[in-house]
C-alpha cells in the first residue's frame, strides 16, 4: 500500500486541475500513452490546411461596347441612334461592364444589351470557373422566374463558349403613355472559363409592325454572344 501512494497522489493532483490545463500538461497514467493519443485526434492533424482554388484564367474583360461588330449591330438593331452603344452601369470595367443598343425601323423596335462579368478564384468561395457557372445559372433563373414573362422556354446551347443556355419568352410592356405592346425576347448566357456573357435581345412590332419571331432572335443572340466571347483573352 505504501509503495502505491506516490502514483495515487499524482492521479489525484491531475484530476484537480482544470480541463485546459489537463490538455496542455498531458496528465496521464504511468504508461505514457496519453500524449500520443491527443496528437492523433487534434483538429489540425485531421482536417489539414484549406485547399487553394486554382488561379482564374482571365484577369480582365474587353469593352462590351466594342465587342460586337458594327455590321452585326446594324443587322440586330436597324436604325439605331448610336452604333457605338450606350454604357450601362459604372465601376471597374475589368470586373463587369454592359452596353445597350436600341433602334426603331419604321414600326419595328429592337433592343440589345450585352453584359460581361468576371470572377476571381477564392479559397472560401471556389474557383473562378465554378463561381462563373453559378452566376450563369443565376442569370438564367432570373428570366425563368420573372412573373411578367410568359411562355418561357429554356434550351441548352452547344455552340457558344464552354457552357451556355438560352431562355425565350414573351412579355407585355407599357410605354410612358400607358399603351401596352407585345414583346418577344431571348436571353442567352454563355461562359468561357471564369467569364460570363449575357445577351438580352428583344423586340416588338408597333402599330402595324410584326412581333419578331423567336427563332430569329435566338439566331442573332448567339451571333452576338460568340463575337463577344472571341474578344475575351
Amino acid at each position: 500500500m505504501h509503495r502505491n501512494a506516490p502514483r495515487t497522489v499524482r492521479l489525484l493532483a491531475c484530476a484537480a486541475v482544470a480541463l485546459p490545463v489537463l490538455l496542455a500538461a498531458g496528465c496521464s497514467s504511468d504508461s505514457g500513452d496519453g500524449g500520443k493519443d491527443s496528437d492523433s485526434t487534434s483538429p489540425s492533424a485531421s482536417k489539414g490546411a484549406p485547399t487553394k482554388a486554382a488561379p482564374a484564367r482571365f484577369k480582365k474583360l474587353p469593352d462590351s461596347c466594342k465587342s460586337v461588330a458594327k455590321g452585326t449591330i446594324k443587322d440586330l438593331v436597324p436604325k439605331t441612334d448610336n452604333a457605338s452603344g450606350k454604357r450601362v452601369g459604372s465601376g471597374d470595367t475589368n470586373d463587369s461592364n454592359s452596353c445597350l443598343w436600341s433602334g426603331l425601323d419604321k414600326y419595328d423596335y429592337r433592343q440589345l444589351t450585352v453584359s460581361l462579368k468576371r470572377f476571381d478564384s477564392d479559397t472560401s468561395l471556389g474557383s473562378g470557373d465554378k463561381r462563373a457557372q453559378q452566376y450563369l445559372d443565376q442569370q438564367a433563373g432570373e428570366t425563368l422566374s420573372d412573373k411578367d414573362n410568359k411562355k418561357t422556354k429554356q434550351d441548352s446551347v452547344d455552340d457558344v463558349g464552354e457552357q451556355a443556355t438560352g431562355i425565350s419568352y414573351e412579355v407585355r410592356k407599357k410605354d410612358s403613355k400607358g399603351k401596352a405592346e407585345d414583346f418577344t425576347g431571348e436571353r442567352l448566357v454563355g461562359r468561357t472559363a471564369n467569364a460570363v456573357v449575357t445577351v438580352d435581345y428583344e423586340g416588338a412590332g408597333f402599330e402595324d409592325g410584326k412581333t419578331p419571331k423567336l427563332g430569329d432572335l435566338k439566331k442573332k443572340a448567339r451571333k452576338a454572344a460568340n463575337e463577344v466571347i472571341s474578344h475575351i483573352s
